[in-house]
């Protein structure tokens, strides 16, 4: 039994060192683009395979990579993966801040099919040189590229060839690379193959030549403010592969920017100073006067409310003009009421469109006075003696509750 638990421990300790890799050291330039590729080759043998033979690529793998001890990266350094299927990229470009400080990065893999995890450190060892940063620094702005593609070697290796063609330089190397969307660009539509973009920023050890001068042309600065494209010599050496927006370009002269310096407190030791025990206000503190807050926003206002009322109720009731007003008030409402109970006492026929379809009284049937093709439109407005004799009386109600036709 001992035994058993002793075997199934170090199966256990073995299968944890397997899914840990030793840590791997990198070397890069301060003010040179560094570039690590995650490979899903170098991370397939650590999870068990596919039941069928030849489908292990198949795993979909994901990375997640952070700081030792921190959640998330450096801030010089960024990862990419589009796919589980596909390889992850860290890039990014260290400073002179960074010599001298190895920065500990974890990798862990996550295998999306069987849920295991594989994990080893990447140790970045920022080293120093004399030739870096080189003073003339441009920065292109490629519209067909997605970052991940220009971070391939093949593919920065033929953008950096262009462009040494057309500045010709003793030394060019690549500094940085930004996707687009990083610097507030919009994601494309999902439609004719259409790219987010990228700006790749390079640098050299000699003026920028007249091919990239030609952008500060002022009639090209004039065709980029309508929105048109600049006419560039060197153009045409680009477009076979690469299509840049000469508008975005930029040349900067290291040599010639005026450093600005910020002056930053002293962060302190994070402790605060002592200043003895704390004393808590006294229980017998007086308590806040209102008196005035009531004075402004209930008693002022009901004071004026009173005033108003009394020179309107003076206006209506008292002045010579408000009484004739109120009489004149009070005599057109009696003349309505009179005239109400008039038109309640008055006998008058029925309209035409109102009349029965027979005789209330005797039940005889009541022919229509109009035919059905009758021109209503020409029916005077006023009804002559004659007209009125065909029409039927209504009957009325008399006081004493007896009907009379």
């Amino acid at each position: 039994m001992l035994a058993a638990a002793v075997t199934v421990l170090l199966g256990t300790v073995v299968t944890i060192l397997s899914r840990s890799h030793a840590d791997r050291n990198v070397y890069p330039s301060a003010g040179v683009l560094f570039v690590h590729v995650l490979e899903r080759e170098h991370f397939k043998g650590e999870f068990p395979p596919y039941p069928k033979s030849g489908d292990a690529s198949n795993d979909p793998i994901t990375f997640n990579t952070n700081l030792k001890g921190f959640p998330d990266r450096p801030g010089w350094l960024r990862y990419i993966q589009r796919t589980p299927h596909g390889d992850g990229v860290l890039y990014g470009s260290p400073t002179a801040e960074h010599v001298g400080k190895p920065t500990v990065i974890e990798i862990t893999a996550y295998n999306r099919r069987t849920f295991e995890t594989a994990r080893h450190n990447l140790v970045i060892n920022v080293m120093a040189t004399e030739e870096f940063p080189l003073p003339y620094q441009a920065e292109f702005y490629i519209k067909n590229m997605n970052v991940e593609e220009m971070l391939a070697s093949e593919v920065l290796g033929d953008f950096l060839g262009a462009v040494k063609n057309v500045w010709q330089p003793e030394r060019l190397n690549a500094i940085n690379i930004t996707s687009a969307l990083d610097r507030g660009g919009r994601v494309p539509l999902p439609i004719n193959n259409l790219k987010e973009g990228v700006y790749v920023m390079v640098g050299a050890d000699v003026p920028f030549s007249s091919c990239l001068r030609e952008v500060e042309n002022p009639r090209n600065q004039l065709r980029c403010s309508q929105e048109m494209e600049p006419d560039i010599s060197c153009d045409k050496k680009f477009r076979a592969q690469f299509h840049i927006d000469w508008c975005k370009i930029s040349l900067v002269d290291i040599n010639k920017v005026v450093p600005v310096y910020v002056s930053r407190p002293d962060p302190g030791t994070g402790i605060l100073p002592e200043f003895g025990e704390y004393n808590p206000p006294s229980e017998s503190l007086k308590s806040p006067d209102y008196f005035s807050d009531f004075l402004v926003t209930l008693a002022i206002p009901s004071a004026v409310a009173l005033v108003l009322f009394f020179i309107l109720g003076y206006t209506m009731c008292c002045r010579r003009e408000g009484v004739i007003q109120l009489v004149h008030h009070s005599a057109i409402q009696k003349s309505t009421k009179e005239l109400r109970g008039m038109s309640k006492n008055r006998e008058i026929s029925w309209p035409l469109s109102t009349l029965p379809v027979f005789n209330p009284v005797s039940g005889e049937v009541v022919p229509p006075i109009h035919p059905d093709n009758y021109e209503t439109t020409s029916m005077p407005l006023m009804q002559t003696q004659a007209n009125l004799q065909n029409q039927i009386t209504i009957p009325q109600q008399r006081p004493s509750g007896k009907w009379y036709p």
